[in-house]
């Protein structure tokens, strides 16, 4: 027997149903709301990391400049992060608003975009911190086959800040890809038998 989504047990004690979908969507929107600013925030963290690392040497009486376009790598590395911090701020906004006002409905074609979405940006910062990794790799080790040197052996400071905003870049690429498997819950529980009942709500 049940009565408004109470039911009652044998034993006469009030069981709620209903209650549990609607905490795992709350935990769900609080966890995206934490992964979308914690984003935005290492993604601008590394972008200026990146975007702001110089170091002059003097060889030879000639002054040698490093700083972050010399790696295309590096470059992606920044754009990416750039790009990806901006996008995760708009949708931070978004949850606050679907938060705030608590019925808005969450349809099938703006689910479909925002799943995109986190897809691009996952393999987006995935590719770009495989690449600025593989570059820093080249800088720390060389190749001694291709005859490239050591360069962190003279930019010692231009290595350690590329490898901070590395390790910010990287934080972002893990927290987006669990954003794209937020994302992928969201959008094929619509597709569930029990949608209208669930939360419809985002």
């Amino acid at each position: 027997m049940s009565y408004l989504g109470v039911g009652v047990s044998p034993g006469n004690v009030p069981v709620y149903h209903m209650t549990d979908s609607r905490v795992v969507d709350r935990r769900v929107r609080m966890a995206e709301l934490v992964l979308r600013c914690l984003i935005s925030v290492l993604g601008i963290v590394a972008c200026v990391l990146v975007a702001t690392d110089t170091q002059v040497k003097e060889i030879f009486s000639i002054q040698k400049k490093a700083k972050f376009t010399d790696m295309k790598a590096l470059v992606f590395l920044a754009t990416a992060n750039g790009i990806v911090a901006a996008y995760s701020l708009v949708q931070a906004l978004r949850c606050v608003v679907s938060m705030v006002r608590g019925n808005v409905i969450f349809s099938k074609p703006l689910a479909w975009v925002i799943f995109s979405g986190d897809q691009v940006m996952a393999y987006v910062t995935v590719a770009a911190v495989g690449a600025a990794a593989q570059a820093a790799v080249f800088a720390k080790l060389g190749q001694a086959e291709l005859q490239w040197m050591k360069i962190c052996n003279m930019y010692d400071k231009f290595c350690n800040q590329v490898g901070e905003g590395i390790a910010s870049a990287l934080l972002v690429s893990l927290s987006t890809v669990v954003i794209s498997g937020i994302s992928a819950f969201n959008l094929f529980r619509l597709y569930g038998g029990n949608k209208a009942k669930s939360s419809a709500r985002w």
